[in-house]
């Protein structure tokens, strides 16, 4: 048997924030937790969404205590405030970190027995739904805003963990081309490769099927005809890239992921490196090693790639040109090509073990071990 959730409603296109207000008023909420990083608050990019708020007399209190890759006690200063201003939903405004951050303080204030924040990791056995959330995605990468995950960075113990609850997923979904349009190049590049990881990942991980298949493909195709546009900032780039990375995330928060995604956690854990770009390096790598494991599926992938004479090729070629041509879009919007001046030797056999720990390596389409999630990482230096 799969299972398959979604957002209760989602909302798509320029000016789709318009929304907000009216749903907020339609679902009873008197007061709105905004959750958003600072760096969005400075450069008025949360202020389209909070001017709604004003203009429509909806009380809301305003937190940004967010980092980049959030911390246990981000959330927990978040729970304290959201008790503390009376709020009764909650509007995420951002990328992962955002959203991430309110999914979690939104399944503490519902579940206080999970406060401690690390008791979260993986799949906990939380009761209820978390405080209603509207997600406001400004990035188009981490798809957070339809996933029923979220990964928390524990610096004591210098490791991101992956926590998976159907009771995290947003109620609404407000997919806004125009609240992604500040982002630079490099930002866009990044965020738009997660999404690409996220779908490859997500249609080769031993949980797809027919119905995530469907998503994965389709998002493949969208984002490999979009990114190098909306790098460049271009309104159909820009459009495309929204909508792409939210059926991504349709599929692969369904059925899972694989190694690269555990492998971009530990370099965010350890070196503050962004979830994105870690992933974008490491795509290639990790599609070659998994090639011989996934039956025709890079056939599919070379295709919605838009690499030509796809069906004139064996089984190798095909395969080598599905990695060619991810590896050809990620240098193409700029994306390093090595981990050169990101990882030290030394610390490889902990990045291993850590990343053959993380919940996401078991969906990998090949059983792995530390000493080839070890090779891998070398391989890149």
């Amino acid at each position: 048997m799969n299972k398959f959730m979604l957002n209760e409603t989602s909302y798509h296109g320029a000016g789709a924030i318009q929304a907000i207000p009216e749903e907020i008023k339609n679902r009873g909420f008197q007061k709105a937790f905004v959750a958003s990083d600072p760096d969005l608050v400075k450069f008025g990019v949360s202020k389209k969404v909070t001017d709604l708020l004003d203009a429509a007399g909806i009380a809301y209190t305003l937190y940004t205590d967010i980092k980049a890759n959030p911390t246990i006690e981000n959330v927990q200063n978040g729970v304290a405030e959201f008790k503390k201003c009376g709020a009764d939903c909650i509007i995420a405004i951002g990328g992962g970190s955002s959203m991430d951050t309110a999914k979690a303080i939104g399944i503490i204030i519902t579940n206080p027995e999970f406060e401690d924040v690390r008791s979260l990791e993986g799949v906990a056995p939380t009761k209820k739904p978390c405080v209603p959330i509207i997600a406001v995605p400004t990035t188009a990468g981490t798809a957070a805003e339809v996933t029923i995950n979220y990964v928390i960075t524990d610096v004591e113990k210098k490791r991101k963990f992956v926590c998976v609850d159907a009771h995290d997923i947003p109620v609404v979904a407000v997919v806004d081309p125009d609240m992604m349009s500040t982002m630079p190049a490099s930002l866009t590049a990044a965020t738009g490769m997660d999404a690409l990881t996220h779908a490859i990942e997500g249609y080769i991980t031993k949980g797809a099927w027919e119905l995530s298949d469907m998503f994965h493909i389709k998002a493949i195709e969208i984002i490999a005809r979009s990114l190098r546009d909306a790098v460049k900032n271009g309104k159909e780039g820009r459009e495309g890239m929204a909508l792409g990375q939210y059926v991504a995330g349709m599929g692969f928060s369904n059925v899972g992921l694989g190694v690269d995604h555990s492998m971009a956690h530990t370099l965010s854990a350890y070196y503050d490196t962004p979830h994105g770009k870690a992933c974008a390096i490491l795509l290639p790598a990790v599609m070659a090693y998994n090639a011989d494991y996934t039956g025709e599926k890079y056939r599919d992938i070379a295709k919605a790639m838009g690499v030509q004479g796809v069906d004139g090729m064996t089984q190798a070629e095909y395969r080598k040109a599905a990695v060619d041509a991810v590896r050809q879009l990620a240098e193409d919007v700029g994306i390093p090509t090595t981990l050169k001046g990101i990882v030290k030797e030394e610390d490889i056999p902990k990045l291993a073990a850590d990343a053959f720990a993380d919940a996401c390596r078991p969906g990998n389409p090949r059983e792995t071990s530390e000493q080839e999630i070890a090779e891998i990482f070398k391989s890149l230096l």
